[in-house]
Formats: C-alpha cells, sequence, structure tokens
C-alpha cells in the first residue's frame, strides 16, 4: 500500500512541477531544470508528467525533452516486461 501511496504522491509532484514551468516560463522567471522534471519522470512519475505536458502543453514542441522522455518511458516498459517475463514480478 505504502508504494501505491509514493506511485500517487511522485506522479501528483511530476504533474505540478509541469505546470509550475510552465507558469515560470510565462513570467520569464528562473525555470526548473529539464534534469529535475525528467528525474521525476524517472522515478515513476511518468503519467502524471505526462498528463501535466498535455494538460499545461508544456514541453510538447521540444524534441531533445521528448526524445528523453520517451526514451525512459521505452526503458520502464522493456524493464516491466522483463520482470515479468522472468517471473520477479508475479501479480497472481
Amino acid at each position: 500500500m505504502i508504494l501505491f501511496y509514493s506511485f500517487l504522491v511522485v506522479n501528483f509532484l511530476a504533474f505540478f512541477f509541469i505546470g509550475y514551468d510552465k507558469y515560470l516560463a510565462k513570467r520569464n522567471k528562473r525555470r526548473i531544470s529539464e534534469k529535475t522534471l525528467l528525474s521525476f519522470v524517472l522515478i515513476g512519475g511518468t503519467i502524471g508528467s505526462g498528463l501535466g505536458m498535455l494538460f499545461f502543453r508544456h514541453k510538447t514542441a521540444k524534441s531533445s525533452y521528448l526524445l528523453k522522455f520517451w526514451t525512459i518511458i521505452t526503458i520502464q516498459i522493456v524493464v516491466i516486461i522483463g520482470l515479468f517475463y522472468f517471473g520477479i514480478l508475479n501479480l497472481a
């Protein structure tokens, strides 16, 4: 159950920081680094970050960011499939 709540918190924070970075960008303020935003994706905030990008229309035209974003997602998918394939992750 703790893992579930951790997942929710990380995704909420990822969504929030994408929105906050958009807010800062509109006001020409100091921005949140891409490294920080992508770190949230890496630690499990993929859904929150993706929804934030769509909702706030932020980082959707920056191809270098999108390449890193989709690379992380691809790696996550491969790891999850591998965990299921080798029986390490079992939902039964």
